[in-house]
């Protein structure tokens, strides 16, 4: 009889033992949470999760089983631990187990284990490495240095794509690691989307004359991504822009802001945020590990957004650019939906075709 017993072992020591599903084999990753209690399709294939060890603080995965709502072509992350997984999921849109899906795409996944002590681990002592091993690790030492390293280039695009009618608005979406809800909603707007690769150029970027300007999110530390700053610097004010997620971090390294690395970052879709100039709050579907230090941009741009739990920047405007961001996911799927009203307003500025404000 197969032995399915597999041991997850922190940086910090600390070790767990629980039962494999998925795909076999042995992992290392940087171990983060999310809180969502349903998409956990979107959250296996959002791109963002690139090099991560991902636990669901849900108890319960897998009930609905796996269905059509990929946000990209294959799941990204590096392994999924979940407290108890569903292996008969009840729903009609249900084309396999969860259990299946990781088999297919070679994702090693862990049940049985307590994901709320794991996830106080996280919280108090913040994002660490992580191993998944059949046998006890002894020594982890070899694995403290992990970094994740070229994610962007990892996850983009290869080549250009085209989504929508071809006689809409023309969009150009950077694909830093984009989810394809994002480009859903673009052309549920009636826009013609034309999807580049994250290696493309300002110069590129301008050839294919777009009205405006889409900078996705993705993985990874942002400030690794000199050249595609550089590039955002020579695009700001040339075209209406709006940035989500890694999109809003670049943007504003371009503006000559800072980002750090937060203790565990914002993971799931139950997180508030604070509308500066109205003081209404909405509540967000949110995946980072990142950052912006506002204090870094004093004097360009407002601070729009904050998060109502720790005060974090989640956005900021550049009227005089035409441009504004957001860390938080507005296209969110599978929700909520509070802040796709974002998505209209940037559609008003690329029909409005302030190109230079």
């Amino acid at each position: 009889m197969k032995n399915n017993k597999v041991y997850v072992t922190l940086q910090n020591g600390k070790q767990f033992v629980g039962e494999r599903f998925g795909a076999d084999g042995e992992v290392v990753g940087e171990l983060v949470f999310t809180t969502g209690m349903t998409g956990y399709v979107e959250t296996l294939t959002d791109p963002s999760y690139f090099g991560q060890i991902v636990a669901q603080t849900f108890p319960l995965i897998g009930n609905y089983g796996v269905t059509p709502d990929c946000e990209s072509k294959k799941p990204w992350v590096s392994a999924y631990i979940v407290r108890e997984k569903c292996d008969r999921p009840s729903n009609f849109r249900s084309e396999k187990t969860l259990d299946e899906f990781l088999k297919e795409n070679g994702i090693p996944g862990v049940y049985g284990i307590d994901t709320r002590e794991l996830t106080k681990i996280v919280r108090e002592a913040g994002v660490m490495n992580a191993a998944i091993t059949s046998k006890p690790l002894k020594n982890f030492d070899e694995f403290n240095g992990y970094l994740i390293k070229n994610a962007v280039k990892s996850v983009t695009c290869g080549e250009v794509e085209y989504f929508g009618d071809p006689d809409g608005l023309k969009v150009a979406v950077w694909d830093f690691g984009a989810k394809d809800n994002i480009v859903r909603e673009l052309v549920k707007r009636g826009c013609y989307c034309v999807k580049v690769p994250s290696f493309y150029t300002a110069e590129d970027i301008l050839k294919i004359a777009p009205q405006g300007l889409m900078l996705t999110n993705g993985p990874g530390d942002p400030a690794e991504n000199v050249e595609i700053i550089e590039n955002l610097k020579k695009l700001a004010g040339k075209l209406p822009i709006f940035g989500i997620c890694l999109g809003h971090q670049l943007f504003a390294l371009a503006m000559g802001g800072k980002t750090k690395k937060m203790k565990y970052g914002h993971r799931g879709a139950n997180q508030p945020v604070k509308n500066l100039e109205t003081g209404r709050v909405y509540i967000s579907s949110q995946n980072h590990g990142y950052e912006v230090v506002s204090s870094s941009l004093k004097g360009v741009g407002k601070l729009a957004y904050v998060n109502a739990n720790d005060n974090t920047c989640e956005g900021f405007d550049y009227p005089e650019l035409n441009a504004f961001t957001v860390q938080f996911h507005p296209e969110a799927c599978g929700g909520p939906r509070d802040a796709a009203f974002l998505f209209d307003k940037f559609i008003r500025n690329v029909k409005e075709g302030k190109y230079n404000a």
